[in-house]
């Protein structure tokens, strides 16, 4: 080889021919396996589960498809919760339309958040977000009707559309799987549209996206205010998953907790967050009753995947081998 010349470019993983049948079959596996798990496991611990995993699918919609760090995800998670919570305990409200309340709630607050927030970016945007989600906070911490520290306690769950009893465990997690399939189905058909390539366009390379004439600005916004409401989304579930909403649904640690899982998971990929939220909820479901604290575990679990994948778990998966030959790929 003559000095100076290039070396040679690894040759490109070409995806299996039936790359896409192999995917479909996990596919099928996974949702068997959702399926038939209440059957085997703890129907809250499942329920719980599924809600992160969907509030955490929401963040990356913005952080991992848009490139925006929020650090002030929580107003809309806690806010539904709140919305939902008063709306069946004390208008009596059916859970659909509770949970509808919950949304459009968290969809006006993404909106109002967004507009003031979008107009800066990087750090700049991050802090204004947790700045504008601590005085949510307070905001909550001193309005009558959400009782301060005490909460919404005693949600009822009610019967779905007038007949199924979301008092039993078995129905309730249907309705939660339902719910977390329409949320995942309505990212996926997001990211995959033409706005969603404008959004990735956007993240890529921000002035170029200006140059070719698109209004980055409200394109920015239509994300924060989607992202908010498959946000809200999860969090209505959750109030009525575990009949109360708290302060803690609001509060700054809930904004780094789905960061936490959607960086584990790996940002960018549609089921690195569902991997990073299981992943995070089961290491504090089973490891509450210890004597070590499930906070330095979660961060020990954390600092290995940074040094070990520094693309998120399934993020590295996608990039290795096997991953490209099953036709994965990450957007990150």
């Amino acid at each position: 080889m003559a000095r100076g010349s290039a070396s040679p470019a690894a040759p490109a993983v070409v995806a299996h021919p039936r790359a896409g049948t192999l995917k479909l079959v996990l596919l099928l596996i996974a949702a068997a396996a959702l399926v038939a798990a209440p059957f085997f496991l703890y129907p809250i611990f499942l329920m719980k589960l599924l809600c992160f995993a969907l509030f955490a699918a929401a963040f990356n919609l913005l952080l991992g498809y848009t490139g925006l760090l929020s650090f002030g995800h929580a107003t809309f998670f806690g806010g539904s919760a709140y919305f939902t919570a008063h709306a069946v305990k004390v208008w009596g409200w059916p859970p659909e339309f509770g949970i509808l309340l919950g949304v459009a709630g968290a969809a006006a607050l993404g909106l109002l958040m967004g507009v003031i927030a979008i107009r800066r970016q990087g750090i700049y945007f991050a802090m204004i977000t947790l700045a504008l989600s601590q005085m949510f906070f307070f905001f909550c911490l001193q309005a009558a009707f959400t009782h301060g520290e005490d909460g919404i306690q005693s949600v009822p769950r009610g019967h779905l559309f007038g007949v199924i009893d979301l008092a039993n465990a078995t129905n309730m997690y249907f309705f939660v799987l339902g719910t977390f399939t329409l949320g995942m189905l309505a990212i996926w058909r997001f990211v995959n549209s033409p706005f969603g390539m404008i959004l990735k366009a956007i993240r890529e390379n921000e002035p170029r996206a200006i140059s070719l004439g698109y209004s980055v600005a409200e394109y920015k916004l239509g994300a924060f205010v989607m992202s908010a409401a498959l946000a809200g989304l999860a969090g209505g579930v959750k109030a009525l998953v575990f009949q109360f909403a708290t302060l803690t649904d609001v509060g700054w640690q809930m904004s780094g907790e789905v960061i936490l899982m959607t960086l584990l998971g790996g940002i960018g990929t549609l089921v690195g967050p569902v991997v990073g939220s299981a992943l995070v909820v089961t290491l504090q479901n089973y490891l509450a009753t210890s004597q070590f604290p499930v906070t330095i575990i979660t961060g020990l679990v954390f600092m290995a995947c940074v040094l070990l994948f520094r693309r998120g778990i399934v993020g590295e998966f996608y990039a290795s081998r096997l991953g490209r030959r099953l036709g994965f790929r990450s957007e990150s």
